[in-house]
């Protein structure tokens, strides 16, 4: 309850962030201006009105603006140069930027590129899902993310699985049929973040191929060298947050920072701080996990900066409904919302859980953050996927220990390993220590997804009924004995 206390106001402001999403959806694509002027006016009678009343006035603005950014962004695809090209399967030429890495398969390579130029004319900016096969498909695999390019195809509408990518303003799919030009990024951060990428995925090369692509996973978020098996037996493991890039890594990466940064002055500590929270997000290509860990990460530098630090509550409310705001469309996304869900779980119902836990502190910490991200997730993830591993929980409480060492070795290894060759004798002597701890953490997920036990949305309420039986049955016995103590005493 303290955590919930403590995030209060700002947790009444995600819900009506979220409820204006759900309602700006529900009017569909439209003018925002009115609604953006109703919810300046409302905004500053909040400013005005006292603190309770305030607050729901608050609330009420920031639903009308959500509503109204919502609307304008629906209404950008809506309407757009490439509806009706699209329509009428039109041959088209595009010019744009890699918005992310190319997700290959093993018949095609698809991409998303925001493009600013339809057959040599200039239009506003629109994402198209780029889909190449055949011959198409291998030129396209070797492209990064801020790649500049000029590609020719076939536009046509989303249609099957692509149109789950609208909610990545995706608004029709080019059919790629040759890629004419392409040229790395010109953007500084960018070409600086793929420099330490390139840096880090190359200190990796003298590792085994299926070390190699975990170890991608695990430090940059890069499945894309793992096998089907692979990512099959950490899914069902309940493992596969690992190989998804999170506020974990994050913190993991401003503590091997940190001696370098605690020798700047405190303006020094707040603005080297937000660099390396650039670059490494840059690096892992700002997937959702990593916006909600960065913005979370960003507003705690400025709180302690400000001399006034926020619980972890107040920071995921404020950092979540700062990116709806931004980008309406990520509540549709399934990795925000499981690194939302993670984040809330831990924040709300961690440190409760961790104090009324016994053993040691490594111990209660480690199952008791575990158990609440678990916890957390179950809503989310049980209606998407069908169901939850059982083994999930253990399986995580044994990992636990395995992450920080692989996210700090690998990247220390890598880096020796780019300057004196990851086949040298001191690369393979750096990277002897990571490959022991990732065939570890491969051990706990090949035995865990070897428990085909799941639970479901039913089962994860006769869960949560027997737990809060016994939790009532102890509760129960602990009164009784504090009773029986009390009148031997008196």
């Amino acid at each position: 309850m303290t955590a919930l206390r403590a995030g209060g106001a700002p947790c009444v402001l995600v819900l009506a962030i979220v409820l204006g999403i759900g309602a700006g959806e529900l009017t569909g694509p439209g003018p925002c201006v009115p609604l953006l002027i109703l919810a300046a006016f409302t905004l500053v009678v909040a400013w005005m009105a006292p603190a309770r009343v305030g607050l729901a006035i608050g609330a009420l603005a920031v639903l009308l603006l959500a509503c109204a950014l919502t609307g304008r962004a629906l209404d950008g695809m809506v309407h757009s140069a490439f509806v009706a090209p699209a329509r009428s399967m039109q041959p088209s030429v595009v010019t744009g930027t890699l918005v992310g890495d190319p997700d290959p398969s093993r018949f095609s390579t698809s991409a998303l590129v925001r493009v600013t130029e339809l057959d040599g004319v200039g239009v506003p900016a629109r994402t198209l899902v780029v889909s190449g096969s055949g011959d198409a498909a291998g030129p396209l695999r070797i492209l990064h993310a801020g790649d500049r390019v000029r590609l020719a195809g076939i536009l046509a509408p989303l249609e099957g699985w692509e149109s789950y990518l609208r909610w990545r303003h995706a608004v029709a799919r080019l059919e790629l049929r040759r890629i004419d030009a392409f040229s790395a990024t010109h953007a500084p951060l960018a070409r600086f973040a793929d420099a330490i990428r390139a840096h880090v995925l190359g200190g990796t090369a003298g590792l085994p191929t299926a070390d190699r692509a975990l170890l991608a996973g695990f430090l940059l978020g890069d499945t894309r060298g793992m096998t089907p098996e692979t990512t099959a037996t950490f899914r069902n493991a309940g493992l596969s947050h690992l190989v998804a890039v999170s506020g974990e890594n994050l913190a993991f990466v401003l503590a091997l920072a940190s001696p370098f940064l605690g020798r700047m002055p405190r303006v020094g500590r707040l603005l080297g701080g937000v660099a390396v929270i650039l670059v490494f997000g840059t690096m892992t290509r700002w997937e959702p996990s990593v916006l909600r860990a960065a913005t979370m990460a960003v507003l705690a530098l400025m709180a302690r900066y400000s001399g006034r630090p926020a619980s972890a509550a107040r920071l995921l409310a404020l950092g979540a409904g700062l990116l709806l705001l931004v980008d309406p469309f990520l509540l549709h996304s399934v990795g925000f919302q499981l690194s939302c869900a993670a984040c809330a779980g831990i924040a709300f119902l961690g440190p409760a859980i961790t104090a009324r836990l016994r053993g040691p502190a490594w111990f209660r910490e480690a199952f008791g953050t575990t158990l609440a991200a678990q916890l957390g997730v179950a809503p989310v993830q049980i209606p998407i996927f069908g169901s939850l591993p059982l083994v999930a929980l253990p399986a995580n409480v044994l990992a636990a220990p395995l992450v920080g060492p692989i996210t700090v070795l690998g990247l220390v290894s890598s880096a020796v390993a780019g300057v004196f060759g990851p086949r040298s004798t001191p690369g393979r002597l750096v990277a002897l220590p990571v490959l022991v701890l990732l065939r570890a953490l491969d051990a706990v997920a090949t035995g865990a997804a070897r428990v085909p036990v799941a639970v479901d949305g039913r089962g994860l309420l006769l869960v949560g009924a027997g737990a809060a039986l016994v939790a009532a049955g102890l509760r129960l016995r602990t009164g009784r004995r504090r009773s029986a103590r009390v009148a031997r005493e008196t």
